[in-house]
């Protein structure tokens, strides 16, 4: 059972106070198990071989793989003194990696994947820990079995595992064959007391995370959202300890939907072709918690008539902001003191509800030598409006003439996390010709710059569930941006996700050609020894190899489709 977290404060009007804490945390260095290896004497040398299967050499393209063909080789330990170079890339698991009954889903296709992975010289998976699942049935029960088989495979294939803690729901509904809802107590909750979800201005109710109004608040069977967080977190620490900064090197918190730092003001369903409809988003400050706390903060400056609601005249999701009183971009109430001070609020809020968690996964995972970090959304199709509507209604102030990045650079850069963004493979000059008004490059310059100002590592993620070549040059472009000049910049890519699709072989191609790229060198890491040791091998044996996990992978999934 998990230790209790401290009492809960009681709710006050110095709920409305949004001014981030100065405390600060050592940063977390991300330590892995072979850099003991690459610290050993050049005599120590390590050969592995390995028979595969039958005799038979015929492969497509005239690779072998390992379900007809008879492999050997052999893997020299060369053993570099410098910390290897490049930015690595780690793969985002399935969704459905674990059953909802936490049994671990695929096992042999995971198999054949994660060594495909592994030959590629793909540094680690991301694994998403979803709270609904592992918590499901009863406050402080948690089942996390098939998630521990996950990490054991890892092990054994030399692969880094970087952990998510999913406190969010995933899919649309029980016929979404990827629904993963909150745990079911949670839920239970929520019916008693629908406050305990967003709402907007129409009263629509979003479940996808609880409402940060009511962050402290004892309202899940005595505890606080945040405790509830705490003490699932702290329970991972102490299940996964022996793998913590040896197979487990990073734990990303979730802080949102979809796992982002942002209000619901677009369903996360919707955010994969929102910019292409321009949906403005709505405000999520209609629950009585979220309410109240403007309430008190709008009576604290005198203005009692400011804190009723969001603001008027924002229009509807699909109004050409132009059309619109709040967010026109001449004389809009966006920019007047009413408009400044609810986006003020609104954003503060934001950005308390992420401190409160930063300062928590700070506490539990000081000295364990895991990197944490955690994820803003990539929010970009009014970025080149003078108020960037759909960025204002998901939390982030962020117009033509206010950073809104910044601050919560700052904030991570305080605690030691690392900044982790998406839209890397996206061009606007491909954006621009459905949505003028769209800039997913100008989004990430900003938000990268506010990265290198604050001295914060970064993770990079794809939006698109398959990329081109051109789609991974731009991620190198960028992740160039990020780095370029920095003495010691720390890069590194989420490819989302593993499926199918990835071990096909034109996209296993374009996919370990960028790795190589990623990798900035002649050759790369080649971990198949399934031991834990990593091997330097040559860049063709080693796509050889890759390319046979890859079709034996690439079978297998179609066998049990």
């Amino acid at each position: 059972m998990a230790i209790a977290s401290p009492s809960t404060p009681s709710f006050s009007a110095s709920f409305c106070c949004t001014r981030t804490e100065s405390t600060r945390f050592t940063r977390f260095t991300s330590t892995s198990l072979t850099l003991s290896h690459r610290n050993r004497p050049l005599s120590q040398r390590l050969t592995v071989s390995s028979r595969l299967n039958s005799s038979k050499s015929s492969g497509a393209g005239g690779f072998v793989s390992p379900d007809n063909g008879d492999l050997q080789y052999e893997l020299q330990h060369g053993l570099s003194p410098q910390r290897w170079k490049g930015s690595p890339v780690f793969v985002t698991l399935p969704v459905d990696a674990v059953t909802p009954s936490g049994q671990f889903r695929r096992r042999k296709v995971m198999v054949q994947s994660f060594r495909a992975l592994a030959a590629a010289g793909v540094e680690g998976v991301v694994m998403e820990v979803w709270w609904g699942l592992v918590e499901s049935d009863a406050p402080k029960v948690y089942n996390w079995q098939g998630y521990l088989e996950i990490v054991a495979l890892a092990r054994r294939c030399g692969l880094k595992v970087r952990a998510v803690m999913a406190f969010h729901q995933c899919g649309t509904g029980p016929g979404d064959p990827y629904w993963i809802p909150l745990p079911q107590w949670v839920c239970e909750e929520i019916d008693k007391d629908p406050d305990l979800a967003y709402s907007d201005r129409f009263g629509r109710r979003n479940m996808e995370y609880i409402s940060l109004g009511c962050d402290i608040l004892p309202v899940l069977r005595g505890r606080s959202p945040i405790q509830a967080y705490t003490d699932f977190m702290r329970n991972f620490r102490d299940t996964f300890r022996p793998f913590l900064g040896v197979i487990i090197t990073g734990i990303q918190v979730g802080m949102g939907p979809g796992g982002e730092l942002r209000y619901p003001s677009c369903p996360s369903q919707k955010l994969a072709w929102a910019w292409r409809s321009r949906e403005l988003g709505e405000f999520q400050c209609y629950d009585k918690y979220m309410l109240a706390s403007l309430n008190a903060c709008a009576r604290e400056i005198g203005m009692r008539e400011w804190g009723n609601g969001g603001p008027i005249g924002a229009g509807n999701l699909m109004h050409d902001h132009e059309q619109t009183e709040f967010f026109k971009s001449i004389n809009g109430s966006w920019n007047t003191p009413y408009g400044k001070f609810f986006l003020e609020w609104y954003s503060g809020m934001l950005l308390l509800h992420g401190e409160r968690i930063c300062r928590e996964a700070g506490t539990i995972f000081r000295g364990t030598e895991v990197n944490t970090s955690a994820k803003v959304a990539g929010i970009h199709w009014h970025y080149g409006t003078q108020s960037h509507p759909s960025e204002l209604t998901a939390g982030y102030y962020n117009t033509s003439i206010r950073d809104g990045y910044l601050p919560i650079a700052r904030m991570f850069g305080r605690y030691g996390f690392t900044l982790c963004c998406t839209c890397f493979e996206m061009q606007d000059a491909n954006e621009k010709q459905m949505n003028p008004v769209s800039s997913p490059e100008g989004f990430l310059r900003q938000l990268l710059l506010a990265a290198r100002i604050c001295d914060i590592p970064l993770e990079g993620e794809n939006s698109a569930a398959s990329l081109d070549d051109d789609s991974f040059q731009q991620v190198l472009k960028m992740s160039k941006f990020y780095s370029d000049g920095l003495e010691k910049p720390s890069f590194s890519f989420n490819f989302v996700r593993m499926d199918k699709n990835l071990f096909e072989y034109h996209s296993w191609v374009r996919f370990t050609r960028f790795v190589r790229h990623m990798s900035d060198a002649n050759i790369f890491r080649a971990k198949l020894d399934y031991g834990g040791n990593t091997c330097l091998y040559s860049t063709l044996n080693a796509a050889k190899v890759g390319l046979a996990f890859a079709l034996a992978a690439s079978s297998r999934y179609h066998h049990q489709a």
